[in-house]
């Protein structure tokens, strides 16, 4: 019997915590991604999460915190 499964994926690299609950401000209360990015996220390019992870996630998280 032949079996297969083709090449190893290769795992999606994502802010989350696990903590997935979107706050009153629309973004989760544990990445800070909204709705839409979530949705979005496995579509995304690796540059594209990269650029979200490092630039515009951390500063939502310090306007929050601010």
């Amino acid at each position: 019997m032949f079996n297969w499964s083709g090449p190893a994926a290769k795992p999606l690299m994502t802010p989350c915590i696990g903590i997935c609950q979107l706050g009153d401000d629309g973004l989760c209360e544990g990445c800070f991604r909204s709705g839409d990015e979530i949705a979005a996220w496995a579509s995304l390019s690796d540059a594209e999460r990269t650029r979200l992870m490092d630039e515009i996630l951390p500063g939502r998280e310090a306007s929050r915190a601010g």
